[in-house]
């Protein structure tokens, strides 16, 4: 979460630019290399209020918590117990899982700047995190009060959508869209809301009480063709009879089945079923909607990039894969998968063809808006 660096700490000019570099390696991924800028500006510039925020924000996302509260003891060092210092240990402690006492410690740093809207929104991180939601929205409200922000927007619509109040949500995560005053933030913020038009879908159901191909499809756009429990779990025969069986209901055909990676007997069934030359990636032609196939998503090869990103540019077609890994360490590599993976293991599922014909056609739906035919 970006929250703690993503607020205005008496910014200046200066600052700006002593931080320009450290901000630039963290941004392309250099993290040892933006922890020893970032030292070096506190070293000539302990008083610099946004550098601190940052390094700490930089130890937060890579997972380094216990790091992230040293920081934010050193703070407190330089400092002394004000609103600033206190708000970063409550964070640090927010991200060990010791709740009460980071609720401790932002309520010392509320008492101490009551006009710090980072204080307010980071308790309202640990009041959600403590399952009060309440007392979140009520903390995040104060925080956006004192300072209009879109991660306070974005954090809000969070926690309105687990609640399964849909509509409040998306209302929130388009104001962070709007609010958002760099494109990343933008972006995030669509795709919330088209998570949450997808969440929406299961009303009155909450995320909390979706099956896990339901939770798959709504925070991804991927419809699952094997997605109930069963006995076994499902040969690639079964996955592509029912890909077949969607792509009848939906009336889709495909001009080129695109082959990425090892060449299995079921591409010929699919070949047969549209009447369709099986070509390899210098083949492929936008303009027959084909079809890209492969066993898995091979995010390693640039072959499979290099196809799913044509599909994609040219709104054209379709990426499917036979397995996809449940775990999400990335955006989605297919627009409609067989079956989700544990740890390369295939789930024991049954088809429903059903429930993929209805997902496939929502709005916010990966294959929404592409062209399913050839020209």
């Amino acid at each position: 979460m970006r929250t703690t660096a993503s607020y205005d700490l008496f910014p200046d000019a200066p600052s700006e630019r002593a931080m320009a570099r450290a901000r630039w390696l963290a941004r392309e991924g250099r993290v040892a290399d933006a922890e020893d800028a970032y030292r070096g500006i506190l070293a000539t510039h302990p008083d610099l209020k946004p550098c601190w925020a940052e390094y700490f924000e930089l130890l937060r996302r890579s997972g380094r918590r216990d790091d992230a509260l040293q920081l934010a003891g050193r703070a407190l060092a330089q400092f002394g117990a004000t609103g600033f210092a206190l708000a970063l240990e409550g964070a640090a402690l927010v991200e060990l899982e010791r709740i009460p006492d980071a609720l401790a410690s932002l309520e010392r740093a509320a008492e101490a700047d009551p006009d710090l809207a980072l204080v307010w929104h980071e308790l309202g991180v640990a009041a959600w995190k403590l399952g009060d939601g309440n007392r979140a929205l009520l903390a995040l409200d104060r925080a956006f009060a004192l300072e209009p922000h879109t991660e306070t927007l974005r954090l809000r619509g969070r926690i309105l959508r687990a609640a399964g109040r849909y509509p409040a949500a998306e209302v929130a995560f388009e104001g962070a869209a709007q609010a958002a005053e760099h494109p990343e933030q933008r972006e995030e913020a669509e795709r919330e809301i088209l998570a949450t038009r997808r969440y929406a879908f299961y009303a009155p159901r909450r995320p909390d009480q979706l099956a896990p191909a339901e939770e798959w499809f709504a925070q991804t756009g991927v419809a699952v063709l094997a997605p109930d429990p069963g006995p076994v779990a499902p040969s690639d025969d079964t996955l592509v009879a029912t890909l077949l069986e969607v792509a009848g209901d939906r009336g889709w055909q495909f001009g080129q089945i695109v082959v990425v990676g090892p060449s299995l007997p079921v591409w010929n069934r699919l070949a047969e079923a549209w009447d369709t030359p099986l070509v390899g990636r210098t083949e492929l032609d936008p303009r027959t909607a084909p079809l890209v196939v492969a066993p898995r998503p091979l995010p390693a090869d640039a072959v499979w990039q290099q196809a799913v990103r044509t599909v994609e540019e040219h709104m054209s077609g379709l990426a499917f894969v036979l397995e996809h890994p449940a775990e999400l360490t990335a955006p989605p590599q297919a627009d409609v998968v067989g079956v989700l993976t544990d740890l390369g293991v295939r789930r024991e599922r049954m088809p429903n063809p059903v429930q993929a014909m209805t997902e496939v056609q929502h709005p916010a739906a990966r294959p929404a808006g592409r062209r399913l035919h050839p020209v």
